[in-house]
């Protein structure tokens, strides 16, 4: 087996042979990066034989322009294995690397860094094994070319050991989630909060949902308060529930609150990032605006041998109407479930800071004219 180092394993002979792909100037000039146009798929990187990536660096500018205003969200990865016609991992590429909005931050944590300046070097230690070969495509829906950069590390083997499992990753999104009115009908802010009884996990936002035989590694997951109001508007009183093989409620794993699940505490703003938990964004007042958050489960990965099902509510009782999305980890036999659609660049991009998102508004926000 083709373990993964420590430092009390670094000194054990290892199989197989390092390799790189990457964007250098092929001419030994200074171009080093690859051009990628607005509406251009190219794939970036090609490997033939038996292997795993073992690490990835990439990062991008707009060519020639101005900086454009949310190309995380703008440009998507997909890779693809062992000549696959769907994807295994498809996602925006800043999601991916554990951020969301369309936004940058300096993070660290096991699996996914950000790094400096400012976030944009972007860094996944993930380990993606393949049997025949790997495929990864970048594809652009910015409105001007990008300047592309990257590294694609990986091990070449003679075989791979059939134990396996191949790694994905899938961005999702509901803005806003399916709530309640929080005025009206007897609904008091407690009860908006905490009122009610959830005994089938029916409505919860699902960050994953797969079938086959495998374990999720993880998620970040990213939040956009979209409700305003001076009374107490914290937006995380959901509980997670993951469901293993179809079991029925109450499942397995069903936790306390959407902050118990990513391991911090109390309704937290404090950023914070550890190996395998953190807060890279905490919100403004009131919990208002933009929050993103991360869980990876590289010491304690959820096994499941037919299907599993990874939700959490919106507010509890799945009361909440916010803008949610993830990036959900998982490894797993193939085939897995083919992943539905992504959504196109217009319904990917988050929304303003300010509200409300009426017409007047966006057209103070955009600079359009009102009638």
């Amino acid at each position: 087996m083709h373990h993964s180092p420590s430092l009390s394993s670094l000194s054990l002979a290892r199989a197989g042979r390092r390799k790189r792909e990457s964007s250098y100037d092929r001419s030994g000039g200074n171009k080093d990066y690859y051009s990628i146009f607005p509406g251009e798929n190219k794939a970036i990187c090609e490997i033939r034989g038996a292997g795993a990536i073992t690490h990835i660096w990439m990062t991008m500018a707009t060519d020639g322009a101005s900086e454009e205003a949310f190309l995380p969200r703008k440009i998507v990865l997909r890779m693809y294995w062992d000549g696959e016609d769907g994807p295994s991992v498809e996602a925006p590429i800043g999601d991916f690397f554990g951020m969301g909005h369309g936004l940058t931050r300096n993070f660290t944590s096991a699996a996914l860094m950000m790094s400096p300046e400012d976030g944009k070097a972007f860094n996944c230690f993930f380990r993606m094994p393949y049997a025949e070969g790997a495929r990864i495509e970048v594809e652009s829906e910015a409105d001007s070319p990008i300047k592309f950069y990257f590294y694609i590390d990986y091990e070449e083997y003679d075989a791979l050991p059939e134990d396996e499992l191949r790694f994905h990753a899938q961005w999702r999104r509901e803005c806003p989630t399916d709530g309640v009115p929080d005025q009206g009908q007897g609904m008091d802010n407690a009860y908006f909060e905490f009122g009610g009884k959830n005994i089938t996990g029916d409505g919860n936002y699902v960050i994953l949902d797969a079938v086959g035989k495998g374990h999720y590694v993880g998620c970040n997951f990213n939040v956009h308060n979209l409700r305003e109001t001076r009374e107490w508007n914290w937006y995380g009183e959901g509980d997670d529930m993951i469901f293993i093989d179809g079991e029925p409620w109450p499942p397995t794993l069903h936790g306390t609150g959407m902050e118990d699940y990513f391991n911090t505490a109390w309704c937290p703003q404090q950023e914070v990032c550890t190996p395998y938990h953190g807060i890279i964004l905490g919100g403004g007042w009131n919990w208002s605006g933009k929050i993103s958050t991360y869980r990876y489960h590289i010491l304690d990965p959820i096994m499941f041998e037919k299907s599993v099902r990874v939700t959490i509510e919106h507010g509890h009782n799945n009361h909440r109407s916010d803008d949610v999305s993830s990036t959900a980890y998982w490894y797993q036999e193939e085939p897995h479930r083919p992943f539905g659609p992504l959504p196109k660049v217009a319904d990917r991009m988050p929304l303003p800071d300010l509200k409300p998102f009426d017409s007047a508004s966006l057209g103070r926000i955009f600079g359009h004219q009102n009638p």
